[in-house]
């Protein structure tokens, strides 16, 4: 099966169109106040309503929290219209049940309870970030980009969340960036 990608730090409606005709199936909307892709509620749904009804089959919509509370975080992602919880924190046994029950899929953040996709995050620092396979969704991030690719997808993981390499700049991703990232996945993926 070919690994998913996931373009984390999306703040602007025309690159998260091109994303979506790329052939990237998951966008992911900081709602972290202290990062540079930050994006308020009101943001990140008039950008998911901006894709339109065809494009928005095309790909999922991921909220990254850390703070909030599963309420909170709930009634974010209904205002926003989106589809996965992502915890990036210690997620707790009660924040991953508190959110499925309300409906969504939830990833969490490796070294904390399960959910549904567990992320491995190189750029977190905090020693959980080593890959293992499990019964969930493995999802790996951190320092990815087109030249380590091969490295990146050598034990398998479902879904590469890239981020950073995408941007000119904190927070200004680049289309170009991003077809030349597609271009390079595509290239590796076909590889295996």
């Amino acid at each position: 099966m070919r690994a998913e990608v996931k373009v984390c730090g999306t703040n602007d409606a025309a690159f998260a169109a091109a994303a979506a005709r790329l052939g990237v199936d998951y966008l992911g909307f900081i709602f972290e106040p202290s990062s540079p892709r930050h994006v308020t509620v009101g943001q990140a749904a008039e950008i998911a309503a901006s894709l339109g009804a065809d494009l928005r089959r095309r790909v999922h919509l991921v909220g990254v929290f850390v703070r909030e509370t599963p309420g909170e975080i709930a009634a974010a992602m209904r205002r926003a219209g989106l589809d996965i919880v992502q915890l990036h924190r210690r997620a707790t046994v009660s924040d991953v049940a508190a959110l499925k029950a309300a409906g969504y899929e939830v990833w969490t953040l490796a070294g904390g309870a399960a959910g549904d996709g567990v992320l491995f995050d190189s750029s977190h620092g905090d020693g959980e970030t080593a890959f293992r396979q499990g019964d969930y969704k493995s999802i790996v991030a951190g320092r990815i980009g087109g030249g380590n690719l091969a490295e990146v997808l050598a034990p398998g993981p479902d879904v590469v969340d890239v981020n950073s390499s995408l941007e000119t700049a904190p927070g200004v991703k680049s289309v170009a960036r991003l077809e030349e990232f597609m271009r390079a996945f595509d290239a590796e993926t076909a590889k295996v």
